[in-house]
Protein backbone atom coordinates (compact mmCIF):
# COMPACT_ATOMS: atom_id res chain seq x y z
CA UNK A 1 0.00 0.00 0.00
CA UNK A 2 1.47 3.35 -1.04
CA UNK A 3 2.50 5.32 1.96
CA UNK A 4 1.35 9.25 2.48
CA UNK A 5 5.75 9.91 2.29
CA UNK A 6 5.85 9.50 -1.63
CA UNK A 7 2.21 11.72 -2.30
CA UNK A 8 1.80 14.15 -4.12
CA UNK A 9 0.08 17.47 -3.37
CA UNK A 10 -0.31 18.27 -6.89
CA UNK A 11 0.17 18.32 -10.73
CA UNK A 12 0.80 20.68 -12.81
CA UNK A 13 -2.36 21.07 -15.52
CA UNK A 14 -1.69 24.53 -16.96
CA UNK A 15 0.18 23.79 -20.37
CA UNK A 16 2.76 26.36 -19.78
CA UNK A 17 3.57 24.33 -16.12
CA UNK A 18 3.40 21.36 -17.97
CA UNK A 19 5.67 22.26 -20.63
CA UNK A 20 7.98 23.93 -18.47
CA UNK A 21 8.19 20.70 -16.46
CA UNK A 22 9.56 18.96 -19.95
CA UNK A 23 11.29 21.41 -20.93
CA UNK A 24 13.72 21.25 -17.42
CA UNK A 25 13.56 17.28 -17.60
CA UNK A 26 15.00 18.15 -21.61
CA UNK A 27 17.91 20.13 -19.85
CA UNK A 28 18.72 17.83 -17.27
CA UNK A 29 19.07 14.89 -20.03
CA UNK A 30 20.98 16.93 -22.31
CA UNK A 31 22.97 17.45 -18.77
CA UNK A 32 23.89 13.78 -18.23
CA UNK A 33 25.01 13.79 -21.88
CA UNK A 34 27.46 16.22 -21.29
CA UNK A 35 28.57 14.49 -17.79
CA UNK A 36 28.74 11.24 -20.11
CA UNK A 37 30.95 12.72 -22.68
CA UNK A 38 33.50 14.44 -20.37
CA UNK A 39 33.89 11.22 -18.56
CA UNK A 40 34.75 9.29 -21.43
CA UNK A 41 37.25 12.11 -22.55
CA UNK A 42 39.06 10.79 -19.28
CA UNK A 43 37.89 7.12 -19.74
CA UNK A 44 37.39 6.12 -23.67
CA UNK A 45 36.23 2.55 -22.70
CA UNK A 46 33.21 4.01 -20.79
CA UNK A 47 29.72 2.81 -21.48
CA UNK A 48 26.24 4.47 -22.22
CA UNK A 49 25.06 2.61 -19.11
CA UNK A 50 25.43 5.22 -16.86
CA UNK A 51 24.12 7.80 -19.03
CA UNK A 52 20.80 5.48 -19.79
CA UNK A 53 20.48 4.98 -15.76
CA UNK A 54 20.07 8.90 -14.95
CA UNK A 55 18.57 9.87 -17.73
CA UNK A 56 15.69 7.12 -17.49
CA UNK A 57 15.68 7.93 -14.00
CA UNK A 58 15.28 11.90 -14.41
CA UNK A 59 13.01 10.84 -17.68
CA UNK A 60 10.42 9.04 -15.54
CA UNK A 61 10.66 10.84 -12.24
CA UNK A 62 9.06 14.34 -14.11
CA UNK A 63 6.65 12.01 -15.90
CA UNK A 64 5.20 10.66 -13.01
CA UNK A 65 4.85 14.08 -11.66
CA UNK A 66 3.13 14.85 -14.99
CA UNK A 67 0.91 11.87 -14.79
CA UNK A 68 -1.34 11.36 -17.75
CA UNK A 69 -0.09 10.87 -21.89
CA UNK A 70 3.26 11.32 -21.00
CA UNK A 71 3.39 8.71 -18.46
CA UNK A 72 1.39 6.36 -20.44
CA UNK A 73 3.26 6.89 -23.49
CA UNK A 74 6.90 5.67 -21.19
CA UNK A 75 4.89 2.49 -20.52
CA UNK A 76 3.90 1.70 -23.92
CA UNK A 77 7.35 1.97 -24.57
CA UNK A 78 8.54 -0.17 -21.93
CA UNK A 79 6.27 -3.27 -23.23
CA UNK A 80 8.41 -2.97 -26.40
CA UNK A 81 11.54 -4.58 -24.95
CA UNK A 82 13.59 -4.42 -27.99
CA UNK A 83 13.62 -0.43 -28.70
CA UNK A 84 15.02 0.75 -25.50
CA UNK A 85 18.32 0.20 -23.39
CA UNK A 86 17.56 -1.74 -20.50
CA UNK A 87 17.77 0.79 -18.08
CA UNK A 88 14.19 2.80 -19.76
CA UNK A 89 12.79 -0.30 -19.69
CA UNK A 90 12.93 -1.32 -16.44
CA UNK A 91 12.18 2.30 -15.01
CA UNK A 92 9.43 2.88 -17.42
CA UNK A 93 7.67 -0.39 -16.22
CA UNK A 94 6.99 0.85 -13.11
CA UNK A 95 4.17 3.19 -14.62
CA UNK A 96 2.25 0.45 -15.57
CA UNK A 97 1.05 0.29 -11.68
CA UNK A 98 3.94 2.30 -9.28
CA UNK A 99 3.43 6.06 -9.88
CA UNK A 100 3.62 8.63 -7.31
CA UNK A 101 -0.47 8.24 -5.59
CA UNK A 102 -1.82 11.57 -5.32
CA UNK A 103 -2.60 12.82 -1.65
CA UNK A 104 -5.82 12.55 -0.20
CA UNK A 105 -7.36 16.04 -0.20
CA UNK A 106 -6.89 16.34 -4.39
CA UNK A 107 -8.80 13.04 -3.86
CA UNK A 108 -12.09 14.53 -1.84
CA UNK A 109 -11.86 17.53 -4.23
CA UNK A 110 -12.32 14.91 -7.25
CA UNK A 111 -15.20 13.35 -5.42
CA UNK A 112 -17.11 16.63 -4.29
CA UNK A 113 -16.91 17.85 -8.25
CA UNK A 114 -18.48 14.75 -9.49
CA UNK A 115 -20.95 14.18 -6.66
CA UNK A 116 -21.04 16.78 -4.62
CA UNK A 117 -19.53 14.93 -1.14
CA UNK A 118 -16.60 13.61 -0.20
CA UNK A 119 -16.20 9.70 0.12
CA UNK A 120 -16.66 9.15 3.19
CA UNK A 121 -20.21 10.37 2.79
CA UNK A 122 -20.74 7.95 0.29
CA UNK A 123 -19.01 4.64 1.52
CA UNK A 124 -18.86 2.90 4.93
CA UNK A 125 -14.85 2.89 4.74
CA UNK A 126 -12.35 4.27 2.10
CA UNK A 127 -8.73 4.23 2.17
CA UNK A 128 -7.27 7.41 2.63
CA UNK A 129 -4.14 6.43 0.46
CA UNK A 130 -3.98 4.50 -3.02
CA UNK A 131 -3.54 0.87 -2.91
CA UNK A 132 -2.46 1.41 -6.78
CA UNK A 133 -1.56 4.04 -9.17
CA UNK A 134 -0.42 4.39 -12.24
CA UNK A 135 -0.17 6.73 -15.22
CA UNK A 136 -3.90 7.79 -15.48
CA UNK A 137 -5.89 7.36 -12.70
CA UNK A 138 -5.51 5.55 -9.28
CA UNK A 139 -7.16 2.85 -7.04
CA UNK A 140 -8.55 3.29 -3.34
CA UNK A 141 -10.26 0.27 -2.07
CA UNK A 142 -13.97 0.94 0.00
CA UNK A 143 -16.84 -0.56 1.37
CA UNK A 144 -20.24 -0.76 1.90
CA UNK A 145 -21.42 -3.58 4.33
CA UNK A 146 -19.93 -6.68 3.01
CA UNK A 147 -19.37 -5.71 -0.78
CA UNK A 148 -15.50 -4.28 -1.39
CA UNK A 149 -15.18 -2.13 -4.39
CA UNK A 150 -12.07 -0.59 -6.03
CA UNK A 151 -12.53 3.24 -6.76
CA UNK A 152 -10.49 4.44 -9.77
CA UNK A 153 -9.97 7.98 -9.92
CA UNK A 154 -8.31 10.01 -12.81
CA UNK A 155 -5.53 12.51 -12.12
CA UNK A 156 -6.71 15.97 -12.29
CA UNK A 157 -6.43 17.88 -15.77
CA UNK A 158 -5.21 14.45 -17.48
CA UNK A 159 -7.91 14.80 -20.36
CA UNK A 160 -7.48 18.35 -21.34
CA UNK A 161 -3.69 17.55 -21.27
CA UNK A 162 -3.37 14.33 -23.50
CA UNK A 163 -2.50 16.63 -27.51
CA UNK A 164 -0.53 19.50 -25.63
CA UNK A 165 1.71 16.25 -23.60
CA UNK A 166 1.82 14.19 -27.00
CA UNK A 167 3.76 17.24 -28.73
CA UNK A 168 5.93 17.62 -25.52
CA UNK A 169 6.68 13.80 -25.30
CA UNK A 170 7.77 14.12 -29.12
CA UNK A 171 11.27 14.54 -28.85
CA UNK A 172 12.22 12.37 -26.44
CA UNK A 173 10.18 9.81 -28.65
CA UNK A 174 12.42 10.87 -31.00
CA UNK A 175 15.28 10.33 -29.76
CA UNK A 176 14.42 6.94 -27.47
CA UNK A 177 12.08 5.05 -29.75
CA UNK A 178 15.21 4.84 -33.14
CA UNK A 179 12.29 6.25 -35.30
CA UNK A 180 12.42 8.93 -38.23
CA UNK A 181 9.65 11.89 -37.74
CA UNK A 182 7.29 10.30 -40.34
CA UNK A 183 6.77 7.13 -38.59
CA UNK A 184 6.44 8.50 -35.71
CA UNK A 185 3.57 11.57 -36.83
CA UNK A 186 1.89 8.48 -38.56
CA UNK A 187 1.44 6.63 -35.41
CA UNK A 188 0.74 9.61 -33.19
CA UNK A 189 -3.01 10.31 -34.52
CA UNK A 190 -3.75 6.94 -33.35
CA UNK A 191 -1.71 6.97 -29.86
CA UNK A 192 -3.51 10.68 -29.37
CA UNK A 193 -7.16 8.88 -30.16
CA UNK A 194 -6.86 5.76 -27.72
CA UNK A 195 -5.08 7.86 -25.23
CA UNK A 196 -8.47 10.69 -25.26
CA UNK A 197 -10.44 7.27 -25.01
CA UNK A 198 -8.51 5.90 -21.98
CA UNK A 199 -9.55 9.18 -20.24
CA UNK A 200 -13.57 8.96 -20.73
CA UNK A 201 -14.34 6.45 -17.66
CA UNK A 202 -17.90 6.40 -19.11
CA UNK A 203 -16.49 5.01 -22.30
CA UNK A 204 -14.62 1.88 -20.69
CA UNK A 205 -17.63 0.97 -18.52
CA UNK A 206 -19.66 0.65 -21.79
CA UNK A 207 -16.99 -1.13 -23.33
CA UNK A 208 -15.84 -3.10 -20.11
CA UNK A 209 -19.82 -4.61 -19.90
CA UNK A 210 -19.78 -5.31 -23.74
CA UNK A 211 -16.39 -7.15 -23.82
CA UNK A 212 -16.92 -8.82 -19.91
CA UNK A 213 -20.38 -10.28 -21.29
CA UNK A 214 -18.64 -11.04 -24.74
CA UNK A 215 -16.02 -13.02 -23.45
CA UNK A 216 -18.46 -14.63 -19.85
CA UNK A 217 -18.50 -18.17 -21.58
CA UNK A 218 -14.66 -18.61 -21.56
CA UNK A 219 -13.09 -20.48 -18.29
CA UNK A 220 -11.10 -19.53 -15.92
CA UNK A 221 -11.75 -15.87 -16.36
CA UNK A 222 -13.32 -13.36 -13.96
CA UNK A 223 -15.00 -9.42 -14.83
CA UNK A 224 -15.74 -7.03 -12.32
CA UNK A 225 -18.99 -5.69 -11.75
CA UNK A 226 -19.10 -1.88 -12.06
CA UNK A 227 -21.34 0.45 -10.56
CA UNK A 228 -23.15 3.33 -12.41
CA UNK A 229 -24.40 4.99 -8.81
CA UNK A 230 -20.69 5.25 -7.49
CA UNK A 231 -19.56 6.54 -11.21
CA UNK A 232 -18.49 8.87 -13.30
CA UNK A 233 -16.47 10.25 -16.30
CA UNK A 234 -13.25 10.49 -13.69
CA UNK A 235 -14.67 8.28 -11.39
CA UNK A 236 -14.74 4.46 -11.95
CA UNK A 237 -16.22 2.08 -9.12
CA UNK A 238 -15.84 -1.69 -9.80
CA UNK A 239 -16.11 -4.94 -7.51
CA UNK A 240 -12.68 -5.33 -5.63
CA UNK A 241 -11.01 -8.32 -6.74
CA UNK A 242 -8.74 -10.63 -3.93
CA UNK A 243 -5.54 -11.81 -5.49
CA UNK A 244 -2.04 -10.57 -6.75
CA UNK A 245 -1.03 -8.76 -9.82
CA UNK A 246 1.18 -11.17 -12.29
CA UNK A 247 3.97 -10.54 -11.10
CA UNK A 248 3.64 -10.46 -7.78
CA UNK A 249 1.98 -14.33 -8.60
CA UNK A 250 4.47 -15.78 -10.16
CA UNK A 251 7.04 -14.87 -6.91
CA UNK A 252 4.60 -17.24 -5.18
CA UNK A 253 6.41 -20.11 -7.36
CA UNK A 254 2.97 -21.50 -8.74
CA UNK A 255 2.50 -25.02 -10.48
CA UNK A 256 3.54 -25.48 -14.18
CA UNK A 257 -0.40 -26.85 -14.68
CA UNK A 258 -1.49 -23.49 -12.93
CA UNK A 259 0.61 -21.10 -15.11
CA UNK A 260 -0.64 -23.43 -18.13
CA UNK A 261 -4.33 -22.71 -17.18
CA UNK A 262 -3.49 -18.90 -16.72
CA UNK A 263 -1.66 -18.89 -19.89
CA UNK A 264 -4.93 -20.59 -21.71
CA UNK A 265 -7.60 -18.43 -20.21
CA UNK A 266 -5.18 -15.57 -21.42
CA UNK A 267 -4.72 -16.72 -25.05
CA UNK A 268 -8.55 -17.60 -25.23
CA UNK A 269 -9.79 -14.25 -24.48
CA UNK A 270 -7.21 -12.51 -26.70
CA UNK A 271 -8.42 -14.97 -29.71
CA UNK A 272 -12.29 -14.71 -28.53
CA UNK A 273 -11.74 -10.79 -29.05
CA UNK A 274 -9.59 -10.42 -32.24
CA UNK A 275 -11.45 -12.79 -34.29
CA UNK A 276 -14.85 -13.07 -32.98
CA UNK A 277 -15.83 -9.52 -32.01
CA UNK A 278 -12.94 -7.80 -33.33
CA UNK A 279 -12.59 -5.67 -30.64
CA UNK A 280 -9.55 -6.30 -28.62
CA UNK A 281 -8.22 -5.11 -25.15
CA UNK A 282 -5.04 -3.77 -26.58
CA UNK A 283 -3.32 -2.91 -23.35
CA UNK A 284 -2.06 -6.72 -22.22
CA UNK A 285 0.43 -5.36 -19.15
CA UNK A 286 0.99 -7.19 -15.86
CA UNK A 287 -0.92 -4.58 -14.27
CA UNK A 288 -4.02 -4.87 -15.80
CA UNK A 289 -4.62 -8.48 -14.58
CA UNK A 290 -4.54 -10.41 -11.06
CA UNK A 291 -4.50 -14.01 -10.36
CA UNK A 292 -7.00 -14.82 -8.01
CA UNK A 293 -5.97 -17.72 -5.56
CA UNK A 294 -7.64 -20.95 -7.19
CA UNK A 295 -5.72 -19.41 -10.56
CA UNK A 296 -8.64 -17.68 -12.34
CA UNK A 297 -7.82 -14.78 -13.77
CA UNK A 298 -9.74 -11.13 -13.27
CA UNK A 299 -9.57 -8.36 -16.10
CA UNK A 300 -9.21 -5.33 -14.64
CA UNK A 301 -8.76 -2.52 -17.28
CA UNK A 302 -10.69 -1.44 -20.33
CA UNK A 303 -9.34 2.02 -20.98
CA UNK A 304 -7.60 0.88 -23.95
CA UNK A 305 -9.80 -0.98 -26.47
CA UNK A 306 -8.86 -0.95 -30.27
CA UNK A 307 -11.36 -1.69 -32.77
CA UNK A 308 -10.19 -3.88 -35.34
CA UNK A 309 -11.54 -2.46 -39.26
CA UNK A 310 -12.80 -5.74 -41.54
CA UNK A 311 -10.34 -5.12 -44.70
CA UNK A 312 -7.44 -4.46 -42.05
CA UNK A 313 -8.45 -8.01 -40.16
CA UNK A 314 -8.55 -9.85 -43.43
CA UNK A 315 -5.58 -8.54 -44.96
CA UNK A 316 -3.26 -8.98 -41.60
CA UNK A 317 -4.23 -12.89 -40.18
CA UNK A 318 -4.42 -13.53 -44.14
CA UNK A 319 -0.69 -13.36 -43.81
CA UNK A 320 -0.45 -15.52 -40.90
CA UNK A 321 -1.21 -18.79 -42.65
CA UNK A 322 1.41 -20.82 -42.27
CA UNK A 323 1.04 -21.95 -45.99
CA UNK A 324 0.58 -18.49 -47.99
CA UNK A 325 -1.01 -20.00 -51.20
CA UNK A 326 -1.31 -16.49 -52.25
CA UNK A 327 -0.98 -15.85 -55.56
CA UNK A 328 1.17 -12.52 -56.57
CA UNK A 329 -1.31 -10.23 -57.25
CA UNK A 330 -3.46 -10.88 -54.40
CA UNK A 331 -0.16 -10.62 -51.90
CA UNK A 332 0.21 -7.20 -53.31
CA UNK A 333 -2.85 -6.37 -52.82
CA UNK A 334 -2.58 -7.15 -49.27
CA UNK A 335 0.94 -5.19 -49.22
CA UNK A 336 -0.92 -1.78 -50.70
CA UNK A 337 -3.78 -2.31 -48.30
CA UNK A 338 -1.98 -2.54 -45.01
CA UNK A 339 0.21 0.09 -46.40
CA UNK A 340 3.45 -1.58 -46.30
CA UNK A 341 4.17 -0.51 -49.75
CA UNK A 342 3.30 1.92 -51.69
CA UNK A 343 2.77 3.51 -55.13
CA UNK A 344 5.51 5.97 -54.13
CA UNK A 345 8.18 3.16 -53.83
CA UNK A 346 10.21 1.55 -56.27
CA UNK A 347 10.48 -1.55 -57.62
CA UNK A 348 13.77 -2.45 -55.78
CA UNK A 349 11.83 -0.95 -52.61
CA UNK A 350 8.95 -2.98 -52.89
CA UNK A 351 11.05 -5.96 -53.15
CA UNK A 352 12.61 -5.18 -50.13
CA UNK A 353 10.00 -4.51 -47.64
CA UNK A 354 7.44 -6.75 -49.24
CA UNK A 355 10.74 -9.56 -48.06
CA UNK A 356 10.96 -7.68 -44.55
CA UNK A 357 7.25 -8.01 -43.87
CA UNK A 358 6.85 -11.66 -44.51
CA UNK A 359 9.50 -12.59 -42.56
CA UNK A 360 8.09 -10.40 -39.69
CA UNK A 361 4.41 -11.37 -40.17
CA UNK A 362 5.84 -14.89 -40.19
CA UNK A 363 8.01 -15.06 -36.82
CA UNK A 364 5.37 -13.12 -35.23
CA UNK A 365 2.87 -16.04 -36.66
CA UNK A 366 5.01 -19.09 -35.55
CA UNK A 367 2.50 -19.92 -32.34
CA UNK A 368 -0.47 -19.76 -35.40
CA UNK A 369 1.55 -22.79 -37.07
CA UNK A 370 1.36 -25.26 -34.54
CA UNK A 371 -1.70 -27.12 -32.37
CA UNK A 372 0.45 -25.79 -29.22
CA UNK A 373 3.26 -23.32 -28.57
CA UNK A 374 5.51 -23.52 -25.18
CA UNK A 375 5.41 -19.67 -25.03
CA UNK A 376 8.56 -20.47 -22.47
CA UNK A 377 11.18 -20.71 -24.92
CA UNK A 378 13.16 -17.66 -25.30
CA UNK A 379 14.85 -17.98 -28.54
CA UNK A 380 11.44 -17.08 -29.95
CA UNK A 381 11.62 -14.35 -28.40
CA UNK A 382 15.27 -13.75 -29.16
CA UNK A 383 14.70 -13.85 -32.96
CA UNK A 384 11.67 -11.08 -32.22
CA UNK A 385 14.45 -9.08 -30.91
CA UNK A 386 17.21 -9.48 -33.38
CA UNK A 387 14.93 -9.38 -36.04
CA UNK A 388 13.23 -5.66 -34.98
CA UNK A 389 17.09 -4.38 -34.33
CA UNK A 390 18.18 -5.54 -37.61
CA UNK A 391 15.12 -3.37 -39.48
CA UNK A 392 15.38 -0.45 -36.88
CA UNK A 393 19.18 0.03 -37.89
CA UNK A 394 18.69 -0.97 -41.76
CA UNK A 395 19.35 1.55 -44.05
CA UNK A 396 16.21 1.24 -46.07
CA UNK A 397 13.46 1.62 -43.72
CA UNK A 398 15.68 4.66 -41.75
CA UNK A 399 15.76 6.42 -45.43
CA UNK A 400 12.27 5.59 -46.50
CA UNK A 401 10.07 8.67 -47.64
CA UNK A 402 7.13 7.40 -45.97
CA UNK A 403 5.69 5.37 -42.84
CA UNK A 404 5.36 1.81 -42.93
CA UNK A 405 2.21 -0.07 -42.29
CA UNK A 406 -1.54 0.98 -41.30
CA UNK A 407 -1.79 2.83 -38.38
CA UNK A 408 -4.69 -0.35 -37.03
CA UNK A 409 -1.40 -2.22 -36.75
CA UNK A 410 0.17 -0.07 -33.92
CA UNK A 411 -2.69 -1.66 -31.42
CA UNK A 412 -2.89 -5.09 -33.20
CA UNK A 413 0.86 -5.39 -32.92
CA UNK A 414 1.16 -4.18 -29.21
CA UNK A 415 -1.44 -6.40 -28.44
CA UNK A 416 0.42 -9.59 -29.39
CA UNK A 417 3.80 -8.16 -28.63
CA UNK A 418 2.23 -7.65 -24.84
CA UNK A 419 -0.05 -11.12 -25.18
CA UNK A 420 3.26 -12.91 -25.97
CA UNK A 421 5.17 -11.59 -23.22
CA UNK A 422 2.95 -12.42 -20.96
CA UNK A 423 2.75 -15.86 -21.96
CA UNK A 424 6.68 -15.72 -21.50
CA UNK A 425 6.69 -14.31 -18.09
CA UNK A 426 4.16 -17.46 -17.02
CA UNK A 427 6.28 -19.54 -18.84
CA UNK A 428 2.96 -21.14 -20.07
CA UNK A 429 2.28 -23.98 -22.68
CA UNK A 430 -0.93 -23.07 -24.24
CA UNK A 431 -3.43 -24.44 -27.14
CA UNK A 432 -3.26 -21.68 -29.73
CA UNK A 433 -6.61 -21.75 -30.57
CA UNK A 434 -7.46 -19.78 -34.06
CA UNK A 435 -10.35 -19.80 -36.21
CA UNK A 436 -10.69 -22.41 -38.74
CA UNK A 437 -9.86 -19.96 -41.76
CA UNK A 438 -6.52 -19.71 -40.24
CA UNK A 439 -6.21 -23.79 -39.75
Amino acid sequence: MATRVNEQESIPVSKVQRAAKFFSTGAKVGGNYVKHYAKKMVNPALEKESLHQENAEDIYKSLSQLKGSALKVAQMMSMDKNLLPRAYQDKFTMAQYSAPPLSYPLVVKTFRQYFGKAPESIFDTFTKSAVNAASIGQVHQATIKDLVYAVKIQYPGVGDSVSSDLKLVRPFALRLLNMNERELDHYMAEVEEKLLEETDYELEIQRSREISEACSHIPNLFFPKYYDEFSSERIITMDWIEGNHLKEWLETNPSQELRNQVGQALWEFYHHQVHNIQQVHADPHPGNFIVKEDGVLGIIDFGCVKVIPEDFYKGYFSLIKKDLLINEDELNQIFFGLEFISEKDTPKEQEYFKSVFKEMISLLGKPFHVDRFDFSDDDFFEQIFALGDRISNDKMFKNSRQARGSRHGLYVNRTYFGLYNLLNQLGAEVETTKPDWLK
